[in-house]
């Protein structure tokens, strides 16, 4: 069960206009911090990833099941259940309390590496990878639309910073002037 304040980012997320993986990606994020936490582990990172959609998808955001051919019948058939759920469906019965039960116990013992930086990156440039250059422009282009104005320069401090520019020591510069005046205004 996704916890109040995650069901709430994703709210506000749809309210100012974000797309549904945006929205999905909070549940993620929840599901990252229960392993850091230590609630429970996962086999993998995709793993994760998997549970945060499923429940991102019961929760109803409008993430749309995989494609034929682009995931496996049994995932496919998974999501669709999930996205059915979310979107008044009935639930054919009522959930197992013994399975229910074995699941936890099952990723309990699972490792927690799933949710180490390292793994989360290797993760998101094979994903990358597997995306054309113009998608991934493209993904660029409405992520800036979909920024405020502060997110907009915090993003650009942040490419300057991890780009290695030699700007950076003057978009340091910057950034602070920009917090102090913040401060006093």
């Amino acid at each position: 069960m996704p916890e109040k304040k995650t069901i709430e980012r994703a709210r506000k997320d749809k309210r100012e206009g974000k797309s549904a993986s945006t929205q999905a990606g909070e549940f993620v994020r929840e599901e990252i911090e229960h392993i850091r936490e230590g609630k429970h582990g996962a086999r993998s990172t995709k793993q994760a990833i998997a549970i945060g959609l499923s429940q991102a998808r019961r929760a109803g955001v409008d993430l749309p099941p995989p494609k034929k051919g682009e995931a496996s019948e049994k995932t496919r058939k998974s999501a669709e259940r999930a996205y059915a759920r979310g979107h008044g469906a009935p639930a054919k019965r009522k959930p197992s309390a013994k399975r229910s039960r074995a699941i936890e116990h099952a990723l309990q013992r699972e490792g927690k590496s799933a949710a180490s930086h390292a793994s989360l990156s290797k993760q998101a440039k094979t994903a990358a990878r597997r995306r054309t250059a113009a998608e991934r422009s493209g993904a660029a282009k409405q992520a800036a639309r979909t920024k405020g104005p502060k997110e907009r320069h915090e993003a650009a401090v942040k490419a300057v910073r991890t780009k290695g520019h030699e700007g950076r020591v003057r978009a340091a510069r910057k950034a602070a002037r920009t917090r102090a005046a913040h401060a006093h205004g």
